[in-house]
């Protein structure tokens, strides 16, 4: 899920790959490879994230922890996690198509 909480951040904020590749110091492709899940971003790359989208790295982490399978004690933040992934996703719906 890490993969998918970098993609929406992306594109919540309405920035193409190659942008975002030029602001973090990376090849647009290693960002489609860490987008499509073929690479893990090490804490140095998602400190990267963070400093460009001005969001703390707990909070991208957060986003894409454990949401397939949550366990009794994770299931609140989980779903509240959950929820705005969804909300992420409807923003790039109608971005995608407006």
């Amino acid at each position: 899920m890490l993969a998918e909480a970098l993609r929406l951040i992306r594109v919540y904020h309405d920035i193409k790959q190659q942008e975002l590749a030029d602001r973090l110091g990376l090849s647009k492709s290693y960002v489609s490879e860490l987008e499509s899940g073929k690479k893990v971003p090490s804490m140095e790359v998602i400190q990267k994230y963070s400093d460009a989208f001005g969001i703390a790295p707990s909070s991208i982490l957060f986003f894409s922890e454990n949401l397939e399978n949550p366990s009794k004690a994770k299931r609140t933040k989980s779903a509240i996690a959950g929820k705005v992934l969804q909300f992420l996703q409807f923003v790039e719906a109608k971005t995608a198509n407006g």
